[in-house]
């Protein structure tokens, strides 16, 4: 089967390949909000970031009149970008698509080349066995539907160009295959996170979002009982805890919840507190920590707390693979 042949063939040359992390999402999900911060912490000397929506098979204007949106896989040249994965994942340069998001335009192709880590992220990074096997960590951003439209909204309407009007007709219109083809990428993921006020709470205007992290069994993670015995009361038990939390599948899963209330000094103990563990899996210091928990003209340490656990992740394979 050609998914475990790339698996096999990343087994062999371990030594060499860069560890690849995908991160699936809706549209507005914040997937480029949390690569972002990854890409500046490492530094793009050592990241490579890459979009699959370039992968799209038609442009705005030819998508007019197709039966189906951007979301559906006919929409999209899945079977060129399962190769790019591949190749990417043995560390071999591609050719890589480029769709304009500011036009809707497919524009001139561009080169790139693996670095030591390659972050993948869109709408479908996770649809197909043969690109699952591909990365070393996957992950799922699931914020509350209410609030990624919210997003969209924002987002399509201020940098976009659209109306209000027209961007909730698309939202109408996606959300069937939104359902059919993004949604179900959820189970395939290791961790799926979830940035959304903590229900029954009322906080004043401009209180960062707080985070769920679910933490499934299927990669290994730091050692949080230790994070939050090193952070001690004063800031595990307000900006952070762990709970024993039933997923979709009924089975038992750790749930990370990242408080978005509490004061920044809270935060910072724990945050220092992983931030030694990301510190161990790398000795030369090339880490630029102001670069987590940016999103627009703010910060948030639920965001920041959150990269910080996928560098670990990134950086525990690396140093995994070096050993």
């Amino acid at each position: 089967m050609p998914h475990r042949i790339v698996h096999m063939l990343r087994a062999r040359d371990a030594g060499r390949r860069p560890v690849m992390l995908a991160i699936a999402g809706d549209s507005a999900a914040g997937k480029t909000t949390l690569t972002k911060g990854l890409v500046e912490c490492l530094g793009a000397d050592r990241m490579t970031a890459v979009c699959v929506d370039d992968y799209h098979r038609y442009d705005r204007k030819e998508r007019v009149g197709k039966p189906f949106t951007a979301l559906h896989p006919d929409c999209n040249h899945v079977d060129i970008m399962e190769q790019h994965l591949q190749l990417l994942s043995m560390g071999e340069p591609i050719l890589k698509p480029v769709y304009d998001h500011a036009t809707g335009e497919l524009v001139r192709p561009e080169l790139v080349t693996p670095k030591d880590f390659v972050i993948v992220e869109g709408l479908l990074p996770l649809h197909t066995r043969l690109a699952r096997a591909c990365f070393d960590i996957t992950v799922y951003l699931d914020p509350p539907e209410p609030l990624r439209q919210s997003w969209k909204q924002q987002r399509d309407c201020g940098k976009r160009g659209y109306t209000p009007e027209q961007v909730q007709a698309e939202l109408d219109r996606r959300e069937p295959e939104s359902a059919a083809y993004i949604r179900p990428q959820r189970r395939w993921a290791d961790i799926v996170v979830r940035f959304a006020p903590v229900a029954g709470r009322v906080d004043p205007p401009g209180t960062p979002l707080s985070a769920e992290l679910l933490l499934r069994p299927t990669i290994d993670h730091p050692d949080l009982a230790g994070v939050l015995a090193e952070a001690g009361p004063a800031g595990a038990e307000t900006a952070m805890h762990l709970s024993l939390h039933r997923d979709d599948d009924g089975r038992p899963v750790d749930a990370l919840h990242v408080h978005g209330y509490v004061q920044p000094n809270e935060s910072e103990i724990v945050k220092k507190a992983i931030w030694e563990r990301v510190g161990q899996r790398t000795g030369d210091g090339r880490l630029d920590a102001d670069a987590l928990g940016r999103f627009g003209e703010g910060t948030s340490d639920p965001l920041a707390i959150t990269q910080l656990l996928l560098l670990y992740h990134l950086l525990d394979a690396d140093h995994r693979q070096a050993a």
